[in-house]
């Protein structure tokens, strides 16, 4: 592999960047594919774009013959804002269906060790916790705190670094003033319909392991199968 390109890769790596090392097997020569770069053009646009949706490497034919697509992509995290009992369904599921579970929460009294035992936990304000660990668009951030003082700021802020799922705790009419406080701060309205809201898919969940249950379904569902964020 050329220094430059192996440089390049493991910059992206580095970052929690996606990109697409193709090399052309007849001839071994590469190019590197960013998930941010405006590959429009490329022949191989949709085998990009499926690519860095699963996430697997494999060849596949062009019409300069067969290339190999190695596929870089970040783990995909979850960050759960609130500790609370949907919570504690939901992190030993995610973290078995693959997910890089993190729990943030600054209430002392439910951000505990006892509650969750073996999580990677987070007794701070989410605004703190952001700034050493940003959000990016391989993660989820689901907030189920029903405290705007706590939600607010880590949804806006997902929207803000496309985050491949942002969902939401509460009734449409909770909702609803929720977005009014998105526009009243600025935020794109554009970007609201982003927000699963209320959260989970539709499957009737009622106890806290069903509604657990409901948004690991809407996270995995918008990790493999949803379109491209908007650049």
């Amino acid at each position: 592999m050329d220094r430059s390109l192996l440089e390049a890769l493991n910059a992206e790596r580095d970052a929690r960047r996606a990109a697409i090392l193709v090399t052309l097997l007849a001839d071994g020569s590469q190019k590197l594919v960013r998930r941010e770069d405006d590959y429009s053009s490329d022949p191989l646009e949709q085998e990009f774009r499926k690519r860095f949706l699963s996430g697997k490497s494999g060849t596949v034919e062009t019409e300069a013959g067969d290339a190999f697509l190695t596929v870089s992509v970040p783990a995909p995290r979850l960050v759960i804002i609130g500790a609370v009992h949907i919570s504690q369904a939901l992190v030993p599921m995610a973290e078995i269906a693959g997910l890089d579970v993190t729990v943030i929460d600054p209430r002392t009294a439910f951000a505990t060790e006892e509650r969750f035992p073996g999580a990677a936990l987070k007794a701070e304000w989410p605004e703190d916790v952001l700034k050493e660990t940003p959000l990016d668009a391989y993660t989820a951030v689901a907030a189920v705190t029903h405290d705007p003082k706590i939600d607010d700021f880590p949804l806006m802020e997902a929207l803000r670094t496309q985050c491949f799922y942002v969902g939401a705790l509460g009734s449409r009419k909770t909702h609803g003033k929720r977005l009014e406080r998105f526009a009243a701060s600025g935020l794109d309205p554009a970007l609201f319909e982003r927000i699963d809201a209320p959260i989970g898919l539709d499957i009737g969940a009622a106890s806290p392991e069903e509604i657990a249950v409901a948004v690991l379904g809407s996270i995995i569902l918008a990790l493999r199968k949803a379109p491209e964020p908007a650049a």
